[in-house]
Formats: C-alpha cells, sequence, structure tokens
C-alpha cells in the first residue's frame, strides 16, 4: 500500500497554508472594548487568501499525505495485529506440542497399564488353571482317600464280625479246654515228661500236612478255576466265529440258490422258446393267427383314409385306427341323444329336424376334423 503512493516531504512550501492572522470583527455597539481582550474557549476560522488552484494544490497534497499516514498508522496496527496473532499461533503452536507430548505420556502411560493388566490377568489367568488344576487333584486325591477309608471301614467291620465270631467259638470252646486242662491235671507227671511228645507231634505234623496239601489244592483249584473262564472264553468266541461263519455260508448258500434259481428260469425260458420255435406250441400260435385275422377284420370295417393305405399297417396300428373309430362313434351317439331329447323337450316341428340334421352334419365334420387331427399327431410322433 505505502509503495503505490507517492511520497511527501514537509520542506516544500507549497504544500504549506499560510493564513494571516487578522483581528477579530467585533461590533461598535459594545459596552467595553473587548477587541483585544483574549477570550479561551473559542474556535477561530481561518480567513484564506490564497487563489482556489492554489488551495485545491494545496488540499489535494495534503490530503494524499493523510492518506499516506492513515494507511501506515493502519498498516502498523495490522502489523502489530499480526505480530499479536503470530505470538498467539506461536503460544498456541507451544501449548499444542505440550499438549502432545503430555498425550503422548498419557498413551504411553495408559499402554504400560493395558500391558501390565494384560499381564496381571494372564498371571490371574495361570494361578486361576492352577488353582482348579489343585482343586481337581485334591478332589480326585479326596475321593480316592474316602473309598480307602469306606474300604478300611468294611474291612474292619468284617474283621469285628470275624473277631466276634472267634470269641463266640472259644467261648463256646472254653469248656473242652477245662476239661482238658482238668484231665492233664488227673494224669501222672511221668505221663507228660515221655508220653506227650510222642502221641501229640504225629497229630501236629499230620495237622500240618494237611494244612499244607489244603493249601495246594486251593491253588489248584483257583488255577482250574481260572482255566476253565479262560477256556469257556474261547468257547464264546469260537461260538461267534462260527455264527458268523455259518451266517457268511448261509448267505452264500442263498446267493448261489437265488443264481441256481435265475439259471434253471433261463432254461425254462430257453427250452419254451425253443419249443416255440421247433413248433411243438400250436395252439397258441393259432390263437395269436385268430387274433390277427379278428384285428384285420375289425381294421377293415373300422377304416379311416388318414391312417393310410391298410397293407402298410402293423397291428398296434390298427388296433389305434379301431379304438378312434368307436370312440368316434360313441362320441357321435352320445351328441346325437342330447340333441334328441333336447329336441324334444323344446318342439316336435320339422325346422327341429333340420336342425338335428345339421347338428349330425357338424358332429361328423367335427370327428372328422378330430380324427384326422390325431392321425396327423400320431403320424408325427411316429417319424
Amino acid at each position: 500500500m505505502t509503495s503505490s503512493l507517492p511520497i511527501l516531504n514537509d520542506s516544500n512550501p507549497r504544500l504549506r497554508l499560510t493564513v494571516e492572522k487578522r483581528r477579530r470583527n467585533i461590533f461598535v455597539t459594545q459596552l467595553h472594548d473587548t477587541r483585544y481582550r483574549k477570550e479561551e474557549n473559542v474556535n477561530y476560522l481561518p480567513v484564506v487568501t490564497e487563489t482556489s488552484s492554489r488551495i485545491l494544490e494545496a488540499g489535494v497534497n495534503t490530503l494524499q499525505k493523510t492518506l499516506v499516514l492513515k494507511k501506515q498508522a493502519e498498516l502498523d496496527k495490522v502489523n502489530q495485529q499480526l505480530a499479536l496473532k503470530r505470538q498467539e499461533f506461536k503460544n498456541r503452536v507451544e501449548a499444542l506440542a505440550l499438549r502432545r507430548s503430555e498425550l503422548e505420556l498419557k498413551q504411553q502411560q495408559t499402554k504400560e497399564m493395558v500391558m501390565k493388566f494384560e499381564k496381571f490377568v494372564a498371571e490371574n489367568e495361570v494361578k486361576r488353571r492352577r488353582a482348579l488344576n489343585n482343586y481337581e487333584a485334591a478332589l480326585e486325591l479326596n475321593i480316592s482317600k474316602q473309598r480307602e477309608i469306606e474300604d478300611l471301614t468294611d474291612h474292619l467291620k468284617q474283621l469285628r464280625a470275624r473277631k466276634q465270631v472267634l470269641k463266640e467259638r472259644m467261648s463256646k470252646y472254653k469248656i473242652y479246654e477245662d476239661y482238658l486242662m482238668k484231665t492233664i491235671d488227673h494224669f501222672p507227671s511221668t505221663y507228660l515228661d515221655h508220653g506227650a511228645e510222642s502221641l501229640v507231634t504225629p497229630i501236629i505234623r499230620r495237622h500240618e500236612i494237611l494244612s499244607i496239601t489244603h493249601r495246594q489244592l486251593l491253588q489248584r483249584l483257583g488255577r482250574l478255576e481260572e482255566e476253565v473262564e479262560q477256556g469257556q472264553q474261547q468257547l464264546l468266541i469260537m461260538k461267534q466265529e462260527h455264527s458268523i461263519k455259518t451266517m457268511m455260508a448261509n448267505k452264500e448258500l442263498s446267493e448261489l440258490q437265488s443264481e441256481l434259481e435265475t439259471l434253471k428260469e433261463k432254461n425254462r425260458q430257453a427250452e419254451v422258446d425253443l419249443l416255440m420255435k421247433q413248433g411243438l406250441n400250436r395252439q397258441k400260435v393259432e390263437e395269436v393267427g385268430r387274433l390277427i385275422m379278428a384285428i384285420n377284420n375289425l381294421a377293415e370295417q373300422c377304416y379311416l383314409s388318414t391312417y393310410g393305405p391298410l397293407e402298410n399297417m402293423n397291428i398296434l396300428t390298427m388296433m389305434d385306427m379301431v379304438k378312434e373309430y368307436i370312440l368316434d362313434k360313441a362320441d357321435t351317439e352320445r351328441r346325437a341323444r342330447r340333441l334328441m331329447e333336447s329336441s324334444a323337450m323344446t318342439s316336435r316341428t320339422a325346422p327341429t329336424d333340420k336342425r338335428e340334421r345339421g347338428s349330425m352334419k357338424s358332429i361328423g365334420t367335427k370327428a372328422q376334423i378330430k380324427s384326422s387331427s390325431k392321425v396327423s399327431r400320431k403320424s408325427e410322433t411316429m417319424s
């Protein structure tokens, strides 16, 4: 803005406005002579003595300088505002950088807290699993110990019962012990020194031998029971294998029997075919011939020109032609009966007879058209 305006110099006398100091115009009728008295708060109006062109030139130059000064002041104000804005922007950038650093620090702290929390959660999960495993192991151990306690309790009950039985047996045999003790007391003293050992020792040895033999027999019995059980298991396995083999053999036998039946049927069919070829089944051949002749006779009586010449037709075509002829006749008869009944109900005049004849003729034409359309369809399908 400053470069576009000219620079003004105050030293140029043309740019200065010189005004002569004149005396004030005061009326003569005033009481006191106050023309030369100076008064305060009075606005003086300058008296212009220069020409209008000089005043105009000086006014234009003064206006340009004033505008330049105004623009310079505005520019300074704008520069000050710009500096303030730059300082404010710089302060905001610094505050933003500080907030960003604080945010990054908070994010770092948050990440560290998250990592610590995840580590804490993982440790707690490991501890939980370990505690759960310990709990399961302790529970299984507790269950096993409980079972052992129950088994030992049952065994203790059995031992107590056995003890009670033995006590009862001892109390039962106490009388015999007392009797033997009394008997020994009545024996002489020399009897126990010489003959007691010779009588008791063989009995004891015999008892030991019998107890050993009993144990051996029990062991042998246990082995035999195991062998019998193994033999039963082997027998069961052999029975299962035998049943499976029997089922497989029965299946193969049924398959062979079915094959035999099919072969027999094939042989029977071959024999029948052979007999047919040799002309031994004349009755059937005659019946077939009669049927063919009857079909030919019906075809001649029910001939329709739409099927072509009769000599070129086969049996199936002839039967189709006879069937269509019969159906057309039945349809025509049914229509004629309906028309006759309807005409009898309305009137019995001659015009009604003419109408019936016309309807009969139209029915015949319709039947012929229908038969020709059917024959054309059949010929198309056969082609």
